[in-house]
């Protein structure tokens, strides 16, 4: 019985720590001499925390906000990048919504 218990256990924290996993915000440096500034922009992403232990869309909204900012501009990048983050709670889910804003820019084909 107990080493069932220490799989149950150990299984629970496995999936814990697996959530918990998110995906990077990717800020590459430029020189000024590799792009062209299309314009400014920002996006927000939501992400929610159903009964405070069940991620929805909330790993990745960071990069989704950082993607729909420069796909508004059609560009390629995102420079001079500022985050910024509210929260609000339900009943049942806290929400946290980020908004990514910053100068799109457009990257000049190698030579």
């Amino acid at each position: 019985m107990k080493r069932f218990t220490k799989a149950i256990a150990a299984a629970t924290l496995g999936l814990a720590l697996a959530g918990c996993t998110g995906t990077p915000m990717k800020s590459p440096q430029y020189d000024s001499t590799q792009y062209t500034v299309v314009g400014h922009s920002e996006a927000t992403a939501t992400g929610l925390l159903l009964f405070g232990v069940i991620p929805i869309q909330q790993n990745t909204r960071f990069v989704r906000a950082q993607n729909a900012a420069i796909k508004a501009k059609g560009g390629d990048a995102l420079i001079n990048t500022q985050v910024q983050e509210n929260w609000f709670w339900a009943w049942v889910l806290t929400g946290y919504t980020t908004k990514v804003s910053g100068d799109v820019v457009k990257l000049k084909a190698a030579q």
